[in-house]
C-alpha cells in the first residue's frame, strides 16, 4: 500500500508538469516559494529574538552587578 502512495507521489510532479509552463502556473510556483521562506524566516527570527532578549538581560545582569563590585568574569 504505501508503495502506491509513493509511486502515486512521485507521478504528480509530472501530471502537473504542463501548469509550470504557463506564466500563472509559474506565479503560483514564485508566490508558493516565497511564502515558505517567509515562514522559515519567521521561526528562524523568533529563535534570534528570543536569544538576543537572553543576551540582553545577561549582560544587564553583569553590569549591575559589575556596579556594586562584584567581579563575574
Amino acid at each position: 500500500m504505501s508503495s502506491q502512495l509513493v509511486s502515486a507521489a512521485a507521478l504528480v510532479p509530472l501530471q502537473l508538469g504542463g501548469l509550470l509552463s504557463e506564466p500563472l502556473g509559474q506565479a503560483l510556483a514564485v508566490i508558493v516559494a516565497i511564502a515558505v521562506i517567509v515562514v522559515v524566516g519567521r521561526i528562524v527570527l523568533k529563535i534570534a529574538w528570543r536569544l538576543v532578549t537572553i543576551a540582553a538581560v545577561v549582560v544587564g545582569a553583569l553590569l549591575l552587578l559589575s556596579f556594586f563590585g562584584i567581579s563575574v568574569l
